[in-house]
């Protein structure tokens, strides 16, 4: 019980800017303001980024894996939109072909969580397929726009993936044990996530289905394995940096398959999580 508080104490502190988007969202709805919702959610998203960075929750790296997942998410955003496949409830001036700037930064949250994660559990990849891997992780991005004019392949793309990252482990530290996962497993478990904070966030209308124009009803299911692919796009984006780093290495000889084993012990005062790199290292 004791490890699983934490585990959950350093998650928490993984999705903060994910929390202070969604109570910029709530606040939005209740709070008069004298601009449009979109707008200020606009100023709220940016204030939080500047804010995190100069308090250096974020390092200047991890803002701009931020910035690249924004501008990424945009791009998905106005195909999407354009396509009819969701729409955006409130337009202010920010807004460009019917969706709102602020829509990136829903993308940008995912990248936080990932940089957060990698860095506070002191995330490692072993047996990691750099190009494959990233390969794949292209395919699945652009399959997001061709199957609206061709087939989706999503399923067979799925299936590439596990492929590829058959026997590639994620391990991670809680406390001073350390911990592994398959990486494939990491990919469902976040994306499910993902999918409850999307109905949390379709029921505070940041944007809505055809189906839930008339009243909102639970996100269909099959979005899950959505969001479990664009995870793939997140987590290959921020392997790439990470491995500038120096953080990223692997070897077949260097995998602990699923088994938690006593980490050295730690003579730092701080914990783990408190021992953040300053802005831009």
């Amino acid at each position: 019980m004791r490890q699983l508080l934490r585990f959950a104490w350093i998650e928490a502190q993984c999705c903060l800017f994910a929390v202070l988007f969604f109570l910029g969202l709530a606040l939005v709805r209740v709070v008069p303001l004298p601009v449009n919702p979109a707008d200020a959610l606009l100023v709220w998203s940016l204030g939080v980024t500047l804010v995190l960075w100069l308090v250096r929750w974020e390092t200047g790296r991890e803002v701009a894996v931020i910035v690249g997942f924004h501008l990424a998410g945009l791009v998905l955003e106005l195909f999407k939109v354009a396509q009819g496949s969701w729409s955006y409830p409130d337009t202010g001036l920010a807004t460009v072909g019917g969706v709102p700037l602020y829509s990136g930064f829903m993308y940008a949250a995912v990248g936080s969580y990932v940089c957060q994660a990698w860095r506070r559990f002191d995330l490692r990849i072993t047996t990691y397929r750099a190009r494959s891997t990233a390969a794949v992780a292209a395919l699945i991005y652009l399959n997001f726009f061709t199957h609206h004019v061709t087939w989706d392949v999503r399923l067979p793309l799925a299936l590439l993936l596990l492929a590829v990252t058959w026997r590639t482990g994620v391990h991670f530290t809680v406390g001073r044990r350390r911990y592994a996962m398959p990486l494939a497993l990491s990919f469902v478990l976040i994306g499910f996530f993902l999918w409850v904070a999307e109905n949390a966030a379709t029921l505070l209308r940041a944007w809505q289905y055809p189906s839930q124009e008339s009243v909102w009803t639970l996100v269909h299911a099959a979005k899950l394995g959505s969001w479990s692919l664009l995870v793939v796009v997140s987590i290959v984006l921020v392997a790439g940096v990470k491995a500038r780093e120096g953080q990223l290495y692997g070897r077949p000889g260097d995998r602990t398959v699923l088994r938690a084993y006593e980490a050295p012990e730690v003579t730092d005062p701080l914990p783990l999580a408190d021992r953040v790199p300053a802005a831009g290292s």
